[in-house]
């Protein structure tokens, strides 16, 4: 600890120097606060004491004690505004105190200039005691010295505000660059250019804590703005970003690169080539390059005045052609036959087919007369039972193809199905359950061997159908092969088969008879001539106008779409339906009786125009 401790001032402070004219100065003004405090103390400890207390509530409060710095500074409190009209008044300058602030300012300056000055001599002799003898002497340029005043004369200082130069509180434009290696001039400086007047003489230099040269300092400007090579374009690294959106090192999150990347930056390109793709698809399915050859054989009879459409669905419903992927294969079929020009070529009959065709393996086999290529063989024929066709009509069939035996003995029972496991009961015949198909037949062989084919062709193709919505309806596979022989012989169109299913279901919900005349043509066998009245009322349990509910089992052999169809009817209200005279065999169906009675009466008139027969526009 040193031995000056507790020496300085009077005050006791010891840490103040008493050489130091700052801290004398300090120690001063220090004492004139203190001094002017405790005045002002006692002068309003005085005044509380003498004042009376405040009687009103609304009385103003008193104003906020001041700080000890506005004490020092002594500030007065900020003046009324002047009223309208009346000049402003200007503030008073006190003389004598601008002198002491002066003399002040002038001794503090001499003071730091000094401890500036020995600290820059100790710097300068350190520095030479440590660096080494300069090899040769250098010529060195002159230094500027300030201008020494004459003897006996004092140093004039300069004034705080140059009328020449902007002062501290005007605002300065931006020094520009190499700020940081030039600091901006000070505006209380004089400056460094010209002679030098009495008034401008220049003072030591301060440290920049004071000066305040190095509070401020700007980045360093960039020089390296225009190092890089540019192009017509523009920036390199921007070469593009107008193209793809983005910039050089952009990645952007996943990119595609190569041909997938330019696809997936034009939408219009991904557009066409999904167009491109679909084209494709539907051409293939239509050509079918690589399709196979059929297998089987499917015994087909196109109805006499068929549409291309009717014929399309015809064959995709008996499996002789598939469908594509979206289309279905009766569009595909009705597209070939119009790019063939075959149209109007369709032959109307019974065919032999295979299933799995080709659409041009079955156009070329529906554009030749039936039978016409078949070539003859010895001892066998080609046994064709179309579709809704009844024992007894089946019986005459066989007799004409030359088939020996008793078809309709055979047909009663067999050993190869039973009719009671699928749900009949009472069951004295096989009527329905004899699927009709095409077969290659020898001659020599009985007809209980055709039966036996038929009976086997009805299991396989039994499995087919969903029996799912039949049984939630409480129905048998005997009762779907019932309807569906229904369906053969009232639907005149293929797409009606649905329709006229969903009728039967309809009049089973409501407890309907249903009133189709095709299971009196079955108990009377009368299938060509119109019914008479007593036909009509015959008491026979296959008479569904006098009889509600099902008959007792089927009337024909259904195929495989007439069983899909009585297994899955259409879902409409339709209870009635009429023959249509204004088209080829097809059905006008009614949700009420009025319309169904309005239908029927033009059906008869139409009928009676065509002398009492079926009217139809089938050529």
């Amino acid at each position: 600890m040193s031995d000056d401790l507790g020496k300085g001032l009077p005050g006791g402070d010891p840490f103040v120097d008493p050489s130091d004219p700052a801290a004398v100065e300090r120690e001063e003004r220090r004492r004139e606060r203190e001094a002017k405090r405790a005045n002002r103390q006692a002068k309003k400890t005085q005044k509380e004491a003498a004042a009376p207390p405040p009687t009103r509530k609304d009385a103003a409060p008193p104003p906020p004690p001041r700080t000890p710095e506005q004490e020092f500074w002594d500030e007065p409190a900020a003046p009324a505004p002047p009223p309208p009209g009346a000049a402003p008044a200007r503030p008073v300058a006190d003389p004598e105190k601008a002198e002491r602030g002066r003399r002040r300012l002038l001794g503090r300056r001499k003071g730091n200039a000094a401890a500036a000055g020995a600290a820059a001599a100790a710097s300068r002799a350190a520095a030479a005691e440590s660096a080494p003898p300069p090899a040769a002497p250098t010529a060195e340029p002159p230094v500027a010295k300030p201008a020494e005043p004459p003897e006996g004369q004092a140093p004039i200082p300069p004034r705080t505000e140059s009328p020449h130069r902007p002062t501290a509180d005007t605002p300065q434009v931006d020094p520009g660059a190499h700020t940081a290696e030039h600091p901006r001039p000070d505006p209380n400086q004089p400056g460094g250019s010209g002679p030098r007047t009495r008034e401008q003489r220049a003072l030591p230099p301060r440290p920049m804590e004071e000066t305040g040269a190095g509070d401020w300092e700007p980045p360093p400007p960039r020089d390296d703005w225009f190092d890089e090579d540019f192009d017509d374009e523009g920036d390199p690294k921007m070469a593009g970003a107008a193209r793809t959106g983005r910039r050089h090192g952009d990645d952007g999150g996943r990119r595609f690169g190569g041909p997938l990347g330019r696809l997936l930056r034009h939408p219009f390109r991904v557009l066409g080539v999904i167009v491109a793709l679909v084209v494709l698809l539907f051409l293939f399915a239509l050509f079918q390059p690589f399709h196979g050859e059929g297998h089987g054989r499917v015994a087909v009879t196109i109805p006499k005045g068929a549409s291309v459409g009717e014929v399309g669905d015809l064959l995709e419903q008996k499996g002789v052609i598939s469908g594509g992927f979206i289309v279905s294969g009766s569009t595909l079929f009705q597209a070939r036959v119009t790019l063939a020009g075959d149209r109007s070529n369709l032959y109307a009959g019974k065919f032999s087919l295979e299933e799995g065709m080709s659409y041009g393996a079955a156009i070329e086999a529906l554009t030749q007369e039936p039978g016409a290529n078949e070539p003859a063989k010895s001892g066998v024929v080609t046994v064709t039972i179309p579709e809704g066709l009844s024992r007894p009509l089946t019986a005459n069939l066989l007799k004409e193809d030359g088939i020996k035996g008793n078809y309709m003995q055979a047909t009663k029972k067999s050993k190869y199905l039973n009719p009671e496991q699928y749900g009949g009961k009472n069951v004295k015949t096989l009527e329905g359950f004899l699927y009709p198909d095409t077969w290659e037949f020898k001659t020599s062989q009985p007809v209980s061997a055709l039966v036996r084919l038929q009976l086997e062709d009805f299991k396989r193709k039994v499995k087919k159908v969903n029996m799912k919505y039949a049984k939630s309806k409480n129905l048998t596979v005997f009762d779907v092969v019932t309807i569906a022989s229904m369906i053969e012989r009232e639907a005149g169109v293929p797409k009606q088969r649905k329709l006229v299913a969903s009728v039967i279901y309809n009049r089973l919900h409501e407890g309907m008879t249903l009133g189709i005349d095709s299971t009196i043509r079955f108990a009377t066998g009368n299938y060509e001539q119109p019914l008479t009245q007593s036909q009509l009322e015959s008491p026979s349990p296959y008479n569904t106008r006098t009889h509600a509910g099902l008959p007792p089992g089927p009337i024909n052999s259904p195929g495989l779409a007439a069983m899909q169809a009585a297994a899955h009817p259409a879902h409409t209200e339709y209870l009635f339906y009429v023959n249509n005279p204004s088209s080829c065999n097809e059905l006008t169906f009614a949700k009420n009786e009025e319309e169904f009675l309005a239908d029927a009466a033009k059906y008869e008139k139409a009928r009676e125009a065509n002398g009492g027969n079926q009217p139809s526009t089938c050529k």
